[in-house]
């Protein structure tokens, strides 16, 4: 996979950067609902500093820095993973997709 690929799916929210579950479910070929419910079935190793749930505001500005978006309409606010949550993502994560 491309590093431009991965760097452009990365945002700064609080302070962190951070990649979003629908991207990560993209990266790895899974879908968003199953990543969730991997990280719901392990949630005591995604401590705040792994993951967070972004705000209705949080959500707001990060949409219209897009003129365009295929992010679709959800039915729940986006997860936001630091460094440690995505690699915690792919211990727990069963994928067909295999990281170096």
């Amino acid at each position: 996979m491309q590093l431009t690929i991965i760097q452009q799916k990365i945002h700064a929210l609080r302070g962190e950067p951070v990649i979003l579950d629908f991207d990560i479910s993209e990266l790895y070929q899974v879908d968003t609902k199953v990543l969730n419910q991997a990280v719901k079935r392990n949630l005591s190793r995604f401590p705040e500093d792994f993951m967070f749930q972004l705000t209705e505001v949080e959500w707001e500005n990060l949409r219209s820095q897009f003129v365009t978006s295929s992010w679709g309409g959800r039915r729940y606010l986006p997860y936001a993973f630091t460094e440690h949550g995505v690699t915690m993502l792919a211990s727990v994560l069963k994928s067909k997709i295999k990281r170096r």
